[in-house]
């Protein structure tokens, strides 16, 4: 009988624990400034690692611009190593539109005002942590 009780509460103080590690979270706010214009959206992606940066988003978002400008913001985010990526959709094809070089003709930008060289921004330039307090990336085309 013993150990059935050891074993019951072993198992409650688990899942208390991993309740408690997931309610560990953390807000990003993503300020764009700067855009050309108000036409279109703008479309953010939030990536978790090097691997799937500037292809698969962990989290999207669009947002409407006023005034040159706009916000996103990710709630409840885990704690970890996070870039962004964004571009402006002037003319509504959701998606960046690029001249027959590659070069694209739409505004894009990156976490912590990435920039490529010849080419696109790096993971280890536009990374940023996520730890014990919410994070807020201005964003500047």
């Amino acid at each position: 009988m013993g150990t059935l009780v050891k074993i019951v509460l072993l198992f409650i103080l688990s899942q208390s624990m991993v309740l408690a590690q997931e309610s560990i979270t953390q807000t990003i706010t993503v300020n764009i400034n700067n855009l050309d214009n108000d036409k279109g959206v703008v479309y953010v992606s939030l990536y978790d690692s090097e691997h799937n940066f500037l292809n698969q988003g962990v989290r999207s978002a669009s947002a409407k611009i006023e005034n040159n400008k706009c916000n996103v913001v990710f709630s409840n985010v885990p704690q970890g190593v996070y870039a962004i990526s964004l571009y402006h959709d002037e003319n509504g094809n959701k998606k960046l539109d690029s001249n027959f070089l590659g070069i694209p003709k739409e505004d894009y930008g990156c976490s912590n005002n990435a920039r490529g060289f010849m080419g696109p921004p790096k993971w280890n330039d536009a990374k940023f942590e996520v730890k014990n307090e919410s994070i807020v990336q201005s964003i500047t085309l």
